[in-house]
């Protein structure tokens, strides 16, 4: 969900801590992948485990509270076994507004490159490691979908999502961002490409929206890059803008120029930036990182 906040924060990294450690050290061991909401005067963070390729990739999501952004406690926890999933990837947690809460859940469909996104909704967050998932994105045999990013407003839902060619495996980890709006969050209608990459650029073989800030008729976004296939895995963070339509939906993102935001440790991954107000009003951000062993831990920082 999106934050209220009017302006988009970045990490400074200088002030950023560890809230989640990875389950290993060795590269392709992560937490991260992290999506926020703030409710009742806590911080939901919805968020994903992955060992390595070979050892159970991304094995698990997991739904955690914490009252003061830094120390959370788990609520929550789905296995990729419940989808029938070789791999899970970002989450993304809302709370309608009913009240109830639902986890949109990036899965992979086994011995392919496909992606499709699936849906447990319940009245509590505890609920929904129990919740039956029902496909809301099921892309198809030549798109998978995952990684959504999505905002409720007076005129609809909004949903940005990573979209990835299959029609070749070795080029199926380009990616696009694809814009989708629907009535209630559930059955999502496409409605045009919101970002691409840019050839010759930081961001040329893919881009994927991370985290939107609406603010009035504006649409500010952050979202990962990568230059080459090399770079999968350890894509580095940029920034964009669009506007809002008269039909009330957004328009296509243009990107900021200049270079990308990464860790300081090589590879230099950092992605999956989430933007949260917090109840006193000041904002924090969450996002994944290389750290000096080639794992990435899920840092946060305040904005």
């Amino acid at each position: 969900m999106t934050t209220g906040i009017s302006t988009l924060p970045l990490p400074r990294w200088d002030e950023s801590v560890v809230v989640v450690e990875p389950p290993g050290s060795e590269p392709g061991a992560w937490s991260g992948a992290p999506s926020a909401v703030v409710s009742d005067g806590h911080v939901y963070l919805a968020y994903r485990l992955r060992l390595p390729i070979g050892a159970g990739r991304g094995i698990a999501n997991v739904v955690a509270r914490s009252a003061d952004g830094l120390t959370f406690t788990t609520l929550a926890e789905v296995s990729k076994d419940t989808f029938g999933a070789e791999s899970l990837e970002r989450p993304a947690i809302v709370r309608t507004p009913e009240g109830r809460w639902r986890l949109y859940v990036s899965v992979a469909t086994p011995g392919t490159k496909h992606w499709r996104v699936d849906l447990v909704e319940a009245d509590t967050p505890e609920g929904l490691a129990t919740a039956t998932p029902r496909t809301v994105l099921a892309g198809d045999e030549a798109r998978g979908v995952k990684d959504p990013v999505i905002h409720h407003d007076e005129y609809s839902w909004h949903l940005w999502a990573s979209v990835h060619p299959l029609e070749s495996w070795d080029d199926a980890d380009r990616m696009t961002t694809e814009y989708f709006t629907s009535p209630d969050g559930v059955l999502w209608t496409w409605r045009r490409t919101a970002l691409t990459g840019r050839a010759g650029e930081w961001d040329a073989r893919g881009v994927r929206v991370s985290s939107v800030v609406v603010d009035g008729d504006e649409v500010q976004a952050a979202y990962d890059g990568r230059a080459t296939a090399g770079e999968n895995w350890e894509e580095r963070t940029g920034t964009a803008r669009g506007a809002r339509l008269a039909d009330g939906s957004f328009g296509p993102l243009t990107a900021a120029d200049g270079p990308p935001l990464g860790s300081p440790h090589a590879p230099n991954g950092l992605r999956y930036l989430s933007v949260v107000t917090m109840p006193d009003g000041a904002g924090r951000l969450y996002y994944e990182a290389t750290r000096a062993d080639g794992a990435h831990d899920l840092r946060s920082e305040p904005a």
